[in-house]
């Protein structure tokens, strides 16, 4: 018979488990940890802001790139640009250069001394020949875009000087079996192509390609000049008469027939500045003012009645140590017709001492009488004041 003794025992064992568990229970909850104290490190940027930022850095980057190269690449194609100008305008200057020359010989080939009609004809074939060539060399450039019409006007240039020096050894042959008071109307109208070819040359050739450089900022390149009759009195109906008369002459050998002759008509110092030009005197002492712009001008008159040409004019200014010697040619001049020479950059001149200025006319072919194609000045030169 259980006790009460024993019946308390087993409720203080059952009683007491719960308790337990929850003293465990208890246990095992973690409180909250307190802060630590001190100073806090500082907070970056928001978590939301880094990656803006890094793209708004990116951007930027790629604009100053973008700029840099745009400047890199406009540097790149003005330097192309004005490269491709350059060329182009070397070539023609090449063109330009050969073509002037040849303008030359042909007033050379009109003005020859003797001449017959073969010889000129056979000279002025060479020179088409030349001038042929440089078409197509003109053809044969490739130039920049918006110069291709201003090329094909350079070539058109060409092409007149090639007929109209042809079409002048056609004519001249044409003359020498059937001579005709028209000869001289039908060579003139030859040479009028030449002169067409100045003003191609000038308008549609050399005007538009120095605007069409200027508008494209394209600076230091100039377009070519090249001017093919330098002297339009040569290719007058006058003058191309007299070049009949004279090349058939020679044609004919023999001497020269007619009236042949120079003159000297005046001599004049021209001192420049304020100083007055003066008429030298042979008979009297002239006293000129030698300033560095110091010039004479001399005037010989065709006194004969045929065609001179190739006329060789000689001033001399006597001085110790050397004289100072020039020559000026005429290339033509008609009967009766004045003409002037220029001698200029004459170096250092004796001052305060009596001196000589002579001047000389070389004889032209068939000229007899020869005395006045000299005079000399008695000259003292003096010091501008």
């Amino acid at each position: 018979m259980d006790t009460p003794r024993d019946d308390d025992f087993e409720f203080d064992f059952f009683d007491d488990e719960p308790a337990t568990a929850e003293r465990q229970s208890t246990q095992r909850v973690r409180l909250p940890r307190r802060a630590r104290r001190g100073p806090r490190r500082p907070g970056g940027p928001p978590r939301g802001t880094a990656p803006l930022l890094r793209l708004v850095l990116a951007i930027l980057g790629a604009i100053a790139l973008i700029v840099i190269l745009a400047e890199v690449i406009s540097s790149c194609a003005a330097t192309s640009k004005h490269d491709r100008y350059a060329k182009y305008v070397d070539k023609t200057n090449t063109i330009a250069s050969q073509s002037t020359a040849n303008g030359r010989a042909v007033a050379d080939a009109l003005t020859t001394p003797g001449v017959t009609v073969s010889q000129l004809v056979e000279k002025l074939r060479g020179i088409a020949d030349r001038e042929r060539q440089l078409v197509q060399n003109a053809e044969d450039i490739n130039p920049p875009g918006r110069l291709r019409d201003e090329n094909q006007h350079l070539v058109e240039a060409l092409q007149f000087r090639v007929s109209g020096v042809d079409g002048l050894a056609k004519t001249f042959q044409q003359t020498s079996s059937s001579p005709s008071s028209k000869d001289a109307a039908l060579l003139v109208e030859q040479a009028d192509r030449l002169l067409t070819s100045d003003i191609v040359w000038d308008d549609l050739f050399k005007e538009p390609v120095k605007a069409q450089l200027e508008a494209d900022g394209v600076h230091g390149v100039s377009p070519p000049e090249s001017q093919y009759v330098a002297n339009r009195e040569l290719i007058n109906e006058t003058s191309m008469s007299r070049v009949l008369e004279r090349v058939h002459g020679a044609s004919k050998g023999g001497t020269p027939t007619g009236l042949h002759g120079t003159n000297i008509v005046e001599t004049k110092a021209l001192p420049g500045g304020n100083n007055p030009s003066q008429t030298l005197d042979p008979k009297t002492e002239n006293t000129v003012v030698a300033t560095t712009d110091l010039e004479f001008a001399v005037t010989i008159e065709d006194s004969g009645d045929s065609q001179e040409v190739q006329i060789k004019v000689t001033l001399t200014i006597d001085r110790s140590g050397g004289a100072i010697v020039q020559t000026q040619t005429i290339d033509l001049i008609n009967p009766g017709e004045q003409k002037t020479v220029t001698f200029q950059n004459l170096g250092r001149v004796p001052f305060a001492t009596k001196t000589n200025v002579k001047v000389d006319v070389e004889p032209v072919p068939g000229e007899t009488k020869t005395s006045n194609n000299s005079a000399s000045y008695p000259v003292i030169f003096s010091l501008p004041g």
